[in-house]
């Protein structure tokens, strides 16, 4: 595994940690097709979530949030059809992102829930 991986899976990690500390259930992580990858999709409520991780080590370029752009969010919805398509029973979705960025301590670590809708 390269380095750039090792750092995925290591925020994505954080972000899994985080998630179920405010009560989200993993479903499945790094949802691939062929159109893309969801990195993780997890339960809450009623609602299946799927969940994008970013990490930016500077806000030179917008940071972490900034970065899923109109581009990533059509490949994120159109991997998210395809697990629909593919599963059964669920009807409420919504996309959420996980933006961490570091500070002086720890990990910033902040969750936008709702992040964008269009299906």
């Amino acid at each position: 595994m390269d380095s750039s991986n090792a750092l995925g899976q290591q925020n994505e990690n954080l972000a899994l940690t985080f998630l179920r500390q405010k009560g989200l259930v993993l479903i499945q992580r790094n949802y691939r097709t062929r159109l893309g990858e969801i990195d993780l999709i997890m339960k809450d409520n009623d609602y299946t979530v799927f969940i994008e991780v970013r990490y930016r080590s500077s806000t030179k370029f917008g940071g972490a949030l900034l970065s899923v752009d109109r581009r990533k969010q059509a490949k994120l919805i159109k991997c998210a059809q395809h697990y629909i398509a593919n599963t059964s029973g669920q009807q409420n979705f919504r996309f959420d992102v996980i933006a961490i960025s570091p500070s002086s301590s720890q990990h910033e670590i902040q969750w936008v829930t709702n992040a964008f809708d269009e299906f």
